[in-house]
């Protein structure tokens, strides 16, 4: 397990899983542990996954100050992997509210990246965000599945405000509501920093209208990944997404939620890897 010092003193630690080429990989959350990325479906057969743990997650250390949980402030420890690992351009792969984090390094350091994937990203730095209207929508794909008739009004009631968050709609992040998604799902709660989750997107944390003009200079190909049935980002959400980057595509994986490469881990695969290796 590698470790290396971040620019405040916070000490990082990275996994890594596979072999060939390099790709550095965010967690979302926000502030989950990269254990929950696994090996992204099998995509550490076809590449080197340097998983990091952001600060005060996983085996990473606690930072002095807690307000650099920001997501502005994590940027410095990305390019910190990337001078750690002793690469000109990485590529990078984020996932859900990594993606902000991924679009904020990309910004500031574009001829850092040389192939940028955004699954089922978080598109705050865009100044986008996703609707309750967007996730019942979403939601209500699902009205065929067995568990729907109690999940949905639960769902409804938490994004109104009226409800307290509740496991029974857990079954709308994933594409299939089996045994391995609810083993992924129970493992949730414990790999995650709560603390630095609430701090992670506070206020300040974005300048889109900047970010979106730095980004005007970012050469890099950028793999924007949806799920058919996810509300948070949907598709079209995404697609609007893809617009502040030059040189951008749009994929959406059938029959996919929030994890699809648990949803479709072969699909996943070869959608990814072809990105990454074109």
């Amino acid at each position: 397990m590698p470790t290396f010092t971040a620019g405040d003193g916070t000490r990082l630690a990275c996994h890594v899983r596979g072999e060939g080429e390099p790709l550095v990989v965010l967690p979302g959350g926000p502030m989950r542990a990269s254990a929950y990325l696994g090996d992204l479906g099998g995509l550490a057969a076809h590449r080197r996954l340097i998983l990091l743990d952001l600060r005060g997650t996983g085996d990473s250390g606690v930072p002095a100050d807690p307000a650099s949980y920001r997501c502005d402030r994590q940027v410095e420890d990305v390019e910190a992997v990337r001078v750690h690992l002793g690469l000109d351009r990485m590529d990078l792969l984020a996932h859900s509210a990594g993606a902000s984090l991924a679009t904020l390094y990309a910004a500031a350091r574009p001829h850092r990246v040389r192939r940028l994937a955004l699954i089922t990203g978080n598109p705050s730095a865009l100044g986008l965000r996703t609707t309750p209207e967007d996730r019942l929508a979403a939601a209500r794909l699902r009205a065929a599945e067995p568990w729907f008739g109690a999940a949905y009004p639960a769902f409804a009631a938490w994004l109104d405000g009226t409800g307290d968050f509740d496991e029974a709609f857990m079954p709308f992040f994933y594409g299939r509501w089996d045994d391995t998604a609810r083993a992924h799902d129970a493992a949730g709660e414990e790999q995650t920093n709560d603390e630095a989750a609430e701090r992670y997107f506070a206020d300040g944390a974005f300048t889109p209208e900047a970010t979106r003009a730095a980004l005007r200079a970012l050469a890099a190909p950028v793999l924007l990944y949806a799920g058919a049935l996810d509300g948070g980002p949907a598709p079209a959400l995404v697609r609007r997404a893809a617009e502040a980057f030059p040189n951008a595509e749009v994929t959406v994986q059938p029959g996919s939620g929030h994890y699809p490469w648990l949803d479709d881990p072969a699909e996943f695969v070869r959608r990814t890897a072809a990105f990454l290796d074109a």
